[in-house]
């Protein structure tokens, strides 16, 4: 299982204060404890910064990659800066996020592809699909376009887009139902979600994540946009990861038990 650390994000109140101030020890804690943690990538969001997003996540990368070595997921609707914000990384990171809408995929896959980037790809087209029909469909449209470009499958995070279980009450089902038919369908893409959207606007939120998470994996997820400071979640993770067969021998599952991770 990987993990995309979400905490470096402008929408979380105390970080969106972070940021505007351009607390630097407060942002670089976080950065600290996720990769400590043992996330694979940080997603770092500057969106709706009051003082220009451009200067404030340019201003987050730059400090975030000189603290730690945790590669980064460039998060930003804005294709410009996505472009500036790429040259500025060290290393190859990942790319928060493509989609059919608009033409960004077809602007976005080749300096992906020239820059050895992951991407994190929406199944929009035309908006969200209600149906597990219709993101399965853009799904394969998706991918018919990475392949044009040359796209690796590993280099792809395909997100079936996690909605808010409060307002949608089917919103867990048709996710997790994706999930199954694109790993029928393509065994090397990689299948994200963010976890937390599944709870959005319910009481006690780490239950429904939880459970959520599980039943992901299960269905094929293999990539989770979370806290990885979260004991429980992670736990949790590394358990399933265990109990779905995907690590051999517990390897991983003892080892963060002896790292005190659990």
């Amino acid at each position: 299982m990987r993990i995309i650390g979400e905490k470096l994000n402008g929408f979380i109140p105390e970080m969106g204060r972070a940021i505007e101030t351009r607390d630097a020890e407060y942002v670089c804690s976080w950065a600290r404890a996720q990769s400590e943690a043992g996330a694979d990538y940080l997603d770092v969001c500057a969106s709706g910064a009051q003082r220009g997003e451009e200067d404030a996540l340019l201003w987050l990368i730059d400090l975030v990659q000189k603290e730690v070595d945790t590669p980064i997921s460039i998060d930003t609707p804005d294709a410009f800066l996505m472009e500036k914000a790429m040259r500025m990384l060290k290393s190859p990171g990942m790319v928060n996020s493509v989609s059919l809408e608009g033409g960004a995929a077809d602007r976005m896959f080749p300096q992906i592809r020239d820059r050895g980037f992951s991407c994190i790809a929406l199944l929009m087209d035309g908006g969200v699909p209600k149906t597990v029909e219709g993101r399965i469909a853009a799904f394969e449209k998706t991918m018919e376009c990475a392949e044009k470009y040359g796209i690796d499958h590993d280099k792809v995070y395909v997100d079936p887009l996690v909605t808010a279980l409060g307002t949608i009450p089917e919103s867990a089902a048709v996710f997790i139902e994706t999930c199954r038919e694109i790993r029928k369908r393509d065994a090397h893409v990689h299948v994200v979600g963010g976890v937390s959207n599944v709870s959005f606007g319910l009481p006690a939120r780490r239950h429904i994540n939880r459970a959520f998470v599980t039943m992901a994996m299960g269905a094929g997820m293999d990539c989770a946009i979370c806290d990885p400071t979260d004991r429980d979640m992670m736990g949790i993770i590394c358990a399933a990861d265990a109990l779905l067969g995907n690590d051999e021998m517990c390897a991983e599952y003892l080892q963060a038990y002896r790292q005190g991770k659990l």
